[in-house]
């Protein structure tokens, strides 16, 4: 049977802008009255969340799903002697073992009731199941998983911008640092805290917590504070401590200054209000701790009056450092001083040149540079002083590159060479960090280290993992966004299947 989705083909749509879409509560879409769904098995779990809606009439759903779906059925796939033997547990199970969050299933045409059996299963492997009425469609289910993703990422976004504007109010306060860190904490509902060189002198606001939480959150902001660790610095670091979320942000400006946040839960908009804080501190502890705008001034006049790179960039800061070139992702839009201005502090530099069509800043190497939400960008490779020049064109080419195939962010060299990598311990730790957003879904790293394998195949992959085309397609789309990655760099492939060879 033909295999069908509510879901459309995520290669053929942009990734959602930041912060992503929440996912809905599986009883807000009970809670429609429009709707009449009714939860018959399963546990009533407040925490239960969907993140699409997918119809499937295969009597093994297995392959089609990507985790989180609330799965569609009208039961055609079903044999008549099915109550008698395993065939509902088998069934369940493989949804289960797929990541499916919940079972739909709809009355009429061909079945006037839920087979018992069937609740019987959903109950014995926990997976809730929800009778879908007649005259209830299934599309009509898919539009309102759509519709309330669509007002959960509204409120979402609403409340992400207020958190900047009440973040940057703070940080223009006579006491910016600890105002920065009241608001944040007040944002996130939770507890912030940053951290000075080597972790000194800690500056805290918010609700506190309790000591294992926070000498756990110290252990995490020594993981992204540069030190005499192999292989790069990981910019940001999270992770749980008793039912605490824990995340450790590295500010800019090489001040060795981390900022930690502990929240009760963590809300898809957290990550984006944090980094904005990160951002403001990392200005405030750079240039008013370190004296820094003073030497930014004396680095110019010294190149006016003909000093090498080499001589001035000690007065700017330890290198090395990428060039990134940013044009207006819009067409026909020239940048302006202020947007220049604001990219730079989104990027944590001040050294920003906002003359012609391009916006050119020097960030340090040590620091992310993420994609930036209203901009194309191209990043260079890490250079020394005397290879600006040298960076400064491969920024340009990468900006070429990213407007040409329409993406936000290109990368002269995205990634460190395999090299580093080498040591047994470093490669199983890199691979952890690399694979982590899909480590958890076997469906996806089983495709992508099989589409890998095969070359980038998309006909070859799904006749080895017995799946239509289309399914690893989206699959592959999926980690591609997940990944925040570029899967056509061949780069990038190469680390990739170093990774998945180091996981196995």
């Amino acid at each position: 049977m033909e295999e069908t989705s509510t879901m459309p083909d995520p290669s053929a749509t942009p990734a959602p802008p930041v912060p992503p879409t929440p996912p809905v509560p599986l009883s807000a879409l009970l809670a429609r009255e429009d709707l009449a769904l009714r939860r018959i098995a399963g546990p009533v779990a407040p925490d239960t969340v969907i993140h699409w809606a997918h119809t499937s009439e295969m009597a093994d759903p297995y392959p089609y799903l990507l985790g989180g779906e609330l799965l569609l059925t009208a039961g055609v796939h079903i044999p008549e002697a099915a109550g008698s033997g395993t065939y509902f547990d088998d069934y369940v199970s493989r949804i289960v073992e797929a990541g499916g969050a919940a079972l739909g299933f709809g009355l009429a045409p061909v079945h006037d009731t839920v087979p018992r059996a069937l609740v019987a299963a959903c109950d014995a492997y926990e997976l809730p199941l929800v009778e879908v009425p007649p005259r209830t469609t299934f599309s009509a289910v898919a539009r309102a998983v759509w519709q309330l993703m669509a007002q959960a990422r509204h409120a979402e976004l609403r409340r992400v911008t207020e958190a900047q504007q009440s973040l940057a109010a703070a940080a223009s306060r006579p006491d910016p640092v600890p105002a920065v860190l009241r608001q944040l904490a007040q944002r996130v509902g939770g507890w912030a805290v940053l951290y000075g060189p080597e972790g000194t002198e800690p500056t805290a606001a918010g609700r506190g917590a309790e000591g294992a939480v926070v000498d756990r959150l110290a252990e995490l902001s020594a993981v992204v504070r540069p030190g005499d660790t192999l292989g790069p610095t990981p910019s940001s670091a999270t992770d749980t401590a008793h039912g605490t979320h824990l995340a450790a942000y590295a500010l800019g400006g090489g001040q060795g200054f981390v900022l930690g946040v502990a929240t009760p839960r963590r809300d898809p908009g957290d990550h984006t209000i944090a980094s904005v804080a990160a951002v403001l501190l990392s200005l405030l502890t750079g240039e008013h701790r370190s004296g820094s705008g003073a030497a930014r001034s004396a680095a110019l006049v010294r190149l006016l009056l003909g000093a090498s790179p080499e001589d001035v960039a000690p007065l700017v800061g330890e290198g090395p450092w990428v060039v990134v070139h940013a044009h207006p992702a819009k067409d026909g839009t020239a940048p302006d001083a202020a947007a220049a201005s604001a990219l730079g502090a989104a990027l944590g530099s001040a050294l920003v040149d906002a003359g012609g069509d391009v916006v050119r800043v020097l960030v340090p190497a040590d620091r992310e540079v993420p994609p930036q939400p209203g901009w194309t960008c191209g990043v260079s490779a890490p250079a020394d002083p005397h290879a600006w020049a040298s960076a400064d064109l491969q920024a340009a080419r990468a900006l070429a590159r990213a407007r040409a195939t329409r993406t936000a962010l290109a990368r002269h060299a995205a990634r460190p060479g395999l090299a580093e990598l080498v040591p047994q311990e470093d490669a199983a730790s890199h691979a952890r960090v690399l694979l982590a957003p899909v480590a958890g879904t076997p469906a996806l790293t089983d495709t992508l280290r099989t589409w890998l394998s095969l070359h980038g195949s998309w006909d070859r992959t799904a006749v080895a993992l017995s799946v239509h085309r289309n399914t690893v397609r989206q699959r592959i789309a999926r980690c591609a966004t997940l990944l925040g990655t570029d899967l056509d760099d061949p780069d990038v492939r190469m680390e990739l299947w170093f990774a998945l060879r180091t996981s196995c």
